[in-house]
Parts: structure tokens; sequence; C-alpha cells
């Protein structure tokens, strides 16, 4: 008796994992072979390139319950991301996932549905606290042990829209400010993240592994985090949608920070509209961050309903040549005719237009001076706060325990924007100021308020950046250019779109604007996306041809 129970449930592991498999959207045919016509719950529903309207039609309906949707998910990590390609984008599996969907399954069931979210299995940028079973370490392994006390807003947030928190997603160590030169997607937790479209290609950084998983359909949607490019960067060479929301719009707290006044937390998504339905998630007013207060009034519980096949209709854009342009022909190519795409759509294209005052290297140099101060004082607040146990309480502690153990922490790659920061002093110095004001008014009132004022623009528009290079842990990345750098410096808002591709690498456009203007950002790229369909799935080829 006991034997043929044995057989009977291997026969239904057999099947349940071949059902997984074959909703996930991979090979199964040895296993099929073994089904008899038992069914589960979300056998028929394929997750590859599903989005969260389709999912949670499916969940709706009771053709798939959330419990099975994140074993779909999990099947498609460990065949994707852990073997196969070995995408390496999912640093951590949340232990209680399953059984937290199970719940979200009881609430369904029960009539306790909390929105367009409920269900929906998410992953977050490995400096996203969770307060559970899970790490939160910006990929270092010096934070390892050092458990948050309680759950970052955004965590906190999604959960009570009913998303599963699936896991975190791997990222550029301590968010790509560690040293200079570095290597996007890479970190002493994970090792080197993979482009999935060219395996040997850079997934840019630092929200890696956030935007890697939604190109591989690993999950919908994901979250990440963008001080200067740190979204729309991934996004653009992973041919997903990333959006950049304003400084304040979406609260830092809880979340292991460079800058006060540049961080910010968005979502990533395979369309515009799964990226949408995160966003109205995320949002509002939080004690525990004082910059969302300037948000007031002016988020959105509902994106989506920004969604306008019809949103270019007598839209005002510009085209920046100068600095957004020129450092890519391929890149310049594929956007040149996305703004034929934009003219055929109804837009006012105003090309070339000038940004004043702009002076990447003057600003770059800026900034870096903001950077450095502001990384030092949030990342001792932040160390500060963690749980007893953790073997580091300062950034110097975190100097000192890389020196320590070099081999695993310095292997291609220094620390110096660590110590450079490290050597900086309090946020009340003249340098710091200085620098402050500096990066504001030349970027802001001077740089993008004045163009956009005064050509009575909706938008601007440029390349994301360039298709993706190739992986170096010799010489580092080869960025050659972004269109983050003015929005990022005011802390204003960016969405980056799948344009089209060269040579099978996907290629970016940016829509920028003013703050607050996430709505009107999210209905030019919308109408633009449904009017192009540029996106395409990743083909997993190890090098180009």
């Amino acid at each position: 008796m006991d034997e043929a129970r044995g057989t009977t449930d291997s026969t239904r592991r057999d099947f349940v994992r071949a059902s997984v498999m074959a909703a996930a959207g991979m090979s199964v045919a040895p296993l099929l072979a073994a089904c008899a016509t038992v069914r589960i719950p979300g056998a028929g529903v394929n997750v590859e390139e599903a989005g969260v309207a389709e999912l949670q039609a499916a969940l709706s309906a009771g053709r798939l319950d959330a419990e099975t949707l994140v074993q779909l998910y999990l099947a498609r990590i460990q065949a994707i991301d852990r073997s196969g390609p070995t995408l390496r984008s999912v640093q951590e599996i949340n232990p209680d996932a399953v059984a937290i969907a199970r719940g979200l399954d009881e609430d369904r069931r029960a009539g306790r549905v909390r929105g367009p979210l409920h269900g929906i299995p998410i992953l977050l940028k490995d400096n996203i606290a969770t307060a559970d079973k899970m790490e939160t370490t910006a990929g270092a392994l010096a934070l390892v042990g050092a458990r948050p006390r309680e759950d970052s807003t955004i965590a906190r947030r999604l959960r009570q829209a009913g998303a599963v928190i699936l896991g975190k997603a791997s990222m550029s160590e301590w968010a790509y400010f560690k040293s200079t030169p570095n290597s996007s997607g890479w970190s002493a937790r994970s090792g080197q993240a993979r482009n999935p479209y060219v395996l040997n290609r850079t997934p840019c950084g630092s929200s890696s592994g956030s935007a890697i998983a939604v190109a591989a359909s690993l999950v919908t949607v994901s979250i990440g985090t963008e001080t200067d490019g740190s979204i729309i960067c991934p996004a653009g060479v992973n041919g997903v949608v990333g959006i950049k929301p304003t400084v304040g719009l979406t609260s830092r707290a809880g979340v292991i920070p460079i800058s006060v006044t540049q961080d910010t937390v968005g979502p990533f998504g395979r369309t515009v509209a799964d990226a949408a339905a995160v966003l109205g998630a995320l949002v509002g007013v939080d004690s525990r961050d004082p910059a969302t207060q300037a948000s007031a009034g002016k988020w959105q519980s509902d994106y989506v309903k920004y969604l306008d096949l019809n949103g270019l209709r007598s839209a005002r854009i510009g085209v920046p040549r100068d600095g957004y342009f020129g450092y890519s022909p391929k890149a310049d190519a594929v956007v040149n005719q996305a703004i034929d795409a934009l003219r055929n759509g109804g837009a006012v294209i105003v090309d070339p237009v000038k940004i004043p005052n702009f002076d990447r290297v003057a600003l770059t140099s800026a900034e870096l001076i903001v950077l450095l101060y502001e990384f030092k004082a949030g990342v001792n607040a932040y160390l500060s706060s963690v749980a007893p146990g953790a073997h580091v309480r300062t950034l110097d502690d975190v100097i000192q325990f890389n020196k320590r153990n070099a081999r695993e922490n310095l292997p291609y790659f220094g620390q110096e924007l660590l110590e450079r920061a490290q050597a900086k002093g309090e946020l009340t110095e003249a340098e710091y100021l200085e620098a402050l004001d500096k990066c504001r008014r030349l970027a802001g009132k001077e740089g993008l308020d004045a163009v956009m004022d005064g050509q009575q623009l909706d938008a601007l528009i440029a390349p994301t950046t360039t298709p993706a290079w190739p992986v170096d842990l010799v010489n580092g990345d080869q960025l050659r250019g972004s269109s983050a750098k003015s929005a990022a410096l005011v802390g204003y808002p960016l969405v980056s779109v799948p344009a089209g591709a060269v040579s099978g690498l996907p290629v970016g456009i940016t829509f920028m604007g003013r703050a607050w203007s996430e709505p009107t950002l999210i209905k030019l790229a919308y109408a633009f996306e449904q009017a192009t369909k540029a996106r395409r799935p990743p083909q997993y080829l190890n090098a180009l041809p």
C-alpha cells in the first residue's frame, strides 16, 4: 500500500512539475508521457511574456491561482537563471513566497481582492529592505546578516497591494557606487549578471537583475532604484520598460542609499501598462521620508488610466541633439526612426532644442561631489538602524571588511568611491552646498525647465544609451552616453521604452519631463509603444555572430 502510494505521489509530482514547466513556457516532452487526465490550476497559462492584466484576468476567472503562479516563475528561474543561460538576475528567493501566495488565494476566495497586483509575484532590488527571512545587502558581502528592523515603505506598500514578494534581484554592488572603473551587474554576492539577449554583453546597472528578470519572464514586474541612470540604462539594454519617478513620488525609507537628493524607486515591466500598474502601488506621502511631502496632491493611485492610444496627438516633444545624441550612431539611427513614429502619431517634433548651460563634464564633477557626501551620510545612517549582529556599522567598517576579504570583495576592481566618500565631511560643508546648488540650478531652472518652458514642450526624448557593450572585467564598462544626467541632478522623471534593436541588441528611447509629469510621460510612452511594438523577447545568444 505504501509502495503504491509512493508511486502515485511520484507520478503526481512529475505531472505537477511538467504542468508547471509547460505553463512557464519550457520544453517538457519527457515528462508529459507520465501524465494522465489530472489537471492543476494554471496548467494552461503560459507566463512567458504574460502581462499583469492577463495574469489578473486568469486569477479572477479561476484559471490560475497565485500559488501556482509562484511555482511557474520558480520553474523558470531554476531553468533560466540558475541553469541554462545562467543569467544570475535573481539573487535570493523568498522562502515564504509560496505560503504568502496561498494566503492571497484564500483572500481571493473570500472576496478580499486588494487590487490589480493581488497575487502577482514581484522581485525587489537587493537594496530595498524587507524584514523577513531574506537578506538586504546591496550586493555586498559586508551586509550579509545586517537585517533591517522593519520593511522598507516600498515593500510594505507592495504587500498591502497584494503582491507576492518573490525574492531579491541582483544588482551592481553598492548600486554601482564602489569603484571606477566597474562592471555593471557585478556584485560579490552574485557575480556577473548577464544580458538575456546576448549573454556576453552588459545588462547595465545598477538595477541590472530587476531588468533582466522581467526581460526573461522570470517575473512580470520588478522594482529598481535610480540615482543617475540605474533604472533606465538596464531597461534600455534589456529591452523592457523602466519608469524612474520624480524624487519624492516614491519613498526611499528602508532603501540602502546613495543620494538623498537623487535616489528614487521605480518599476520595470515588459510594457508601459505593466510598469504603470505597479507605480500606482508605490506612491504616496511617507513620514519616514521627508522628500515625499512634496508629492502631496501630486501622486496618483492609478496610472493605468493615463494609457492612451492617441496620447501623441498635438504633444510637443523636443529633441536635445547636443549632449544626448552623437555618442552612438546606431542608437541615433533607431531613435531617428522613432521620431518619425512620434510624428506620424500626431506629435509636434521640435528638433533640435538646446538645453541651456548644459556642460556634461562640469555637471558630472559637481554631481560626484554631492554623491560622495550624501553616500557617506546615508550609508552611516542606514547601518546604524539595522538589527544587532551585523558585522559592519559604518562605511569605514565596510571598507575595512573589504580589505580583509579582498579576494572575494575586490577581485577585479577596487573601492575608491567608498574611500573617497569616507574622506568627506558633513552635509554642512561649503564644498557640498556649492556643488548641490550648481547641479540643481544648471540642470533645473537654467536647464530642463528653461528649454521646456521656452519651447512649451510636453517632453524631451533621446536614446536611452548605446546598445549593450561586451562585459569587461579588466577595463570595466564602456558606457559612452546616457539620457539620465539632467533629470538625475534635479530629480525629474524618465520613462525608457524599447524603440528597436541593433544586431539583436535592444535600444531604448527615453521620455523626459518636468517634476510630477509621470501621467504625461506614461501617456506618450504608451502611445509610442503601441504604435511601434518594437520589443522582441530575448534569444539568449552566447555572443553576436
